[in-house]
């Protein structure tokens, strides 16, 4: 018969392999949300409280958004810039250690701007089963 002691051991040991994702669970997730174009439902899901979203802004500097609501509101403002989306794609994405890496694409015509085909490379870093940061190369 199991002692009390390590029984509640084999518990909290279960326990934490339920509740813990790994990095390559995590990138299948954020794959399938991204898929769906549910990025807020992966952001509510996925990410840090914490996590820093970073990418090139019009004149090509880097911008920072820190935060789960500074990263939704620059989703938003994005959102609000698109006249009519036409296709997006997303390729599976590639674990590296703490690392998962995504192709994602879009025809996309956006207001006063035109039609566009945005292609990017998104990095994604985890850290603690939450993802704590983003950055976006195009």
């Amino acid at each position: 018969m199991l002692d009390y002691k390590y029984w509640m051991l084999y518990i909290s040991f279960i326990n934490q392999k339920i509740i813990n994702m790994t990095t390559q669970e995590i990138a299948s997730r954020l794959f399938e949300f991204c898929q769906q174009g549910q990025f807020e439902t992966a952001q509510n899901e996925l990410y840090a409280d914490s996590a820093t979203s970073t990418e090139s802004n019009m004149q090509g500097q880097l911008e920072t958004a820190t935060g789960l609501d500074a990263i939704k509101e620059k989703g938003k403002k994005f959102q609000s810039m698109v006249e009519e989306m036409h296709s997006a794609y997303t390729n599976e994405p590639k674990v590296f250690g703490k690392y998962i890496f995504m192709e994602m694409g879009m025809d996309v015509t956006m207001k006063g701007m035109g039609r566009m085909d945005m292609k990017e490379m998104c990095g994604y870093e985890v850290k603690d089963d939450k993802i704590i940061s983003e950055r976006f190369y195009y």
